[in-house]
């Protein structure tokens, strides 16, 4: 399940660009690169993403895991010749699904285990003895 859309692209960053990085020879944008590039994304998101216990794909994404789809095809599209602005926002889209994986950024979704709001943990400390030898 891709995570962007051609449509979020154009959005996002315009038809002029995209046309220069996935051109279908008639002057035009190639659906069929862009929805690649978008797969990939996908992957690679759901790749740091399952690393925090997560199901996927997200059945329901949060918007910032779109943008971040969009920012991580768009550095794909440009290929070897991402400028830097692009590289910087494929960089931050990396380092945010880095915090998801480490658990540091929860995204409320659905755990493997099928639990809901991912990414939260029930701490269980043993019952501690008081001095009298009660238990507190």
């Amino acid at each position: 399940m891709a995570y962007c859309t051609l449509q979020d692209l154009l959005d996002r960053f315009g038809a002029d660009e995209l046309g220069a990085v996935a051109p279908d020879g008639d002057g035009g944008i190639d659906p069929a690169k862009v929805e690649r590039a978008c797969a990939d994304a996908a992957g690679e998101i759901d790749g740091y993403v399952s690393g925090a216990g997560l199901t996927v794909p997200l059945a329901n994404p949060p918007r910032v895991v779109t943008g971040f789809a969009a920012d991580i095809a768009r550095y794909r599209l440009h290929d070897d010749h991402a400028s830097e602005i692009v590289a910087r926002r494929y960089d931050e889209a990396v380092r945010f699904l880095r915090a998801v994986a480490a658990g540091q950024v929860r995204l409320g979704a659905t755990t493997a285990s099928g639990a809901g709001n991912a990414g939260t943990a029930e701490v269980v400390q043993p019952a501690r003895k008081l001095f009298n030898g009660g238990l507190r």
